[in-house]
């Protein structure tokens, strides 16, 4: 069923987050996320997938040539950390706060039971 009120996707990982590659050329890899793509569900790791890309003289890169950068990975490649550094799915659940009623939902590691969002 399609979503009618909150259009935007929820994902397991955020920016900032430390997580471990689960597949691919770099597996078990760690990193920081950098970027979120939500609409192609994708992330930019710290370190991980670098490419090499050659590119003319600029004001950025005086002398060009070839530069290293890093490129996006598919969002199920990637699983979050606890605080122990296992890797963890991750759950969602509702904190209400006492004095005003109001609730809002949080990120809650599997492994652990701690809540990811600070």
């Amino acid at each position: 069923m399609p979503r009618t009120k909150n259009q935007q996707k929820k994902l397991h990982v955020r920016k900032g987050d430390m997580v471990r590659i689960l597949t691919g050329n770099d597996k078990g890899k760690e990193g920081k996320i950098l970027r979120v793509y939500r609409k192609t569900d994708r992330v930019i790791v710290e370190s991980v997938n670098v490419r090499i890309r050659h590119t003319r003289p600029n004001q950025l890169h005086p002398q060009g040539g070839r530069i290293e950068q890093e490129a996006a990975i598919h969002i199920s490649n990637v699983a979050p950390l606890d605080s122990n550094g296992d890797a963890t799915r991750v759950g969602r659940k509702r904190i209400e706060d006492p004095e005003t009623g109001k609730g809002h939902w949080v990120r809650v590691a599997q492994t652990t039971g701690e809540e990811l969002d600070s």
